[in-house]
This record gives C-alpha cells, sequence and structure tokens, in this order.
C-alpha cells in the first residue's frame, strides 16, 4: 500500500480499524490471475502477539486451493470514503481528490480443521450479534444439529497470520486549519452517509480546528472579568 507518511496509521490504530470493520476483501494469485472474495471476519492474537484474521468461504471458492500455509495473501479492510471537489477549499488552485480510511493485512493462511471451524462460526457470529443489542445473540445450538452440520460441510475455515500491516487514514491533515473546517464543513452537508462520517471523523482528528470546540482562554470564561 503506497501511503504518505502525513496519513500513515499506526500499528494499534489499524488493528482496532481492521476489527471493527470485520468486513474486507481477501485476494491471492492463482499464478495467472488474482482471486479475491469479500467476507466478515474477526482477529485474534498468538501467545506471542502475532494477529490472525479468522474467515470462511464456500467450499467451491477458488481460494481455497490457494489456502497452502506458505501462499501470501491480502486482506483489504475499507471504512466510509468520499469524494471532494476543489470549491470547497478556502485557498484557490485546489485539485478534486477522495478521502478514505483502508487497512492492508498480508500473510499466509491455512485451512482450519473441523473443530476449529466450529469454534470460528461461533465467535464470528457472536462479535456481529453483539453489535444488534438488546436483542438476544444468535447462537448456532438453535438450528437443528443435521441443518448445522449440513452448513458446516458447504463451507471452509481459514486464518491467516499477519505478517505485514499498512494502514492509510486520508483525511487531509495536511491542510491548513481554515481549508481544514471548509471541508469538513462542506462534507457534513452532503446527502452521503460515507460524507457525513468523513467528516466526523475529520472532527474528532482535530477538534481545536472548529471555534465550537475551541478551549476556553481569559477573554472568553468572563466577559465581565475583561471589562473591569
Amino acid at each position: 500500500m503506497y501511503t504518505p507518511p502525513m496519513f500513515k496509521s499506526d500499528r494499534a490504530a489499524s488493528l482496532a480499524f481492521a476489527e471493527a470493520r470485520g468486513f474486507g476483501l481477501a485476494c491471492a494469485w492463482d499464478g495467472i490471475k488474482p482471486i479475491a472474495s469479500s467476507l466478515p471476519f474477526y482477529l485474534s492474537f498468538a501467545d506471542d502477539g502475532t494477529p490472525r484474521a479468522a474467515f470462511h468461504v464456500a467450499r467451491n471458492n477458488p481460494l481455497i486451493k490457494l489456502a497452502d500455509g506458505t501462499t501470501s495473501w491480502l486482506l483489504a479492510v475499507s471504512g466510509a470514503d468520499a469524494y471532494v471537489s476543489p470549491d470547497w477549499y478556502v485557498s484557490p488552485d485546489q485539485v478534486p481528490t477522495w478521502l478514505y480510511q483502508a487497512v492492508h493485512l498480508t500473510g499466509t493462511v491455512r485451512r482450519l480443521s473441523d473443530d476449529e471451524l466450529a469454534e470460528q462460526i461461533e465467535t464470528l457470529s457472536a462479535k456481529f450479534e453483539g453489535r444488534l443489542l438488546p436483542k438476544k445473540p444468535w447462537v448456532s445450538s438453535k438450528m437443528t444439529a443435521g441443518r448445522l452440520e449440513a452448513m458446516k460441510k458447504a463451507i471452509v475455515g481459514m486464518v491467516m497470520t499477519v505478517e505485514e500491516i499498512e494502514g492509510s487514514f486520508k483525511l487531509n491533515q495536511h491542510k491548513s486549519d481554515a481549508d481544514y473546517t471548509a471541508l469538513t464543513e462542506a462534507l457534513a452537508t452532503q446527502p452521503d452517509a460515507d460524507a457525513r462520517v468523513i467528516a466526523s471523523l475529520m472532527r474528532e482528528q482535530r477538534p481545536l480546528a472548529f471555534p465550537a470546540n475551541a478551549p476556553q482562554t481569559d477573554s472568553t470564561i468572563s466577559p465581565e472579568r475583561n471589562a473591569t
């Protein structure tokens, strides 16, 4: 992943983003062409702290043949993204651009055993069911044993040992406060939901750039005091 230094996120932030998203594009090279599938995943950590991304695919997915424990895969995780018009800046001579958050996890992938797959199904569903609280979480025990086993046979579990973590959070960090706030306010008014998400992230990243969030000084704390 090409990432200018001002947009590069650190390891902890990149992993936190990937885990929070929990959905990405798994890509591998079969020797002739790239193979990719969009899928949900969760992260866990080995005893030495090495991250692992667990997921599964349909049994007929060609990615399965490439899960040999030696072939390097890419798991690309994307968040909200938004187009930026040059007209939204205060400064002249700007160009169109795109803001986004993305993390790339790279590593070898192996297939899971039946027991590991059963644990993965429970862990993966628990992760996303937990986001629906107070709804009572779905668990696999709600299914009849025969149906559950048939579904397990239709998928293959995999786990990536993450060897490289790259993150790019492009939120116009390099722009002046004037341009930054003007752009944020423009994005916040767009009908596109992703644009509004990006605007919110930008406010969180540089809160002091916005007058309503500026720290109070002696001149703002007590006007009466200044008048004396």
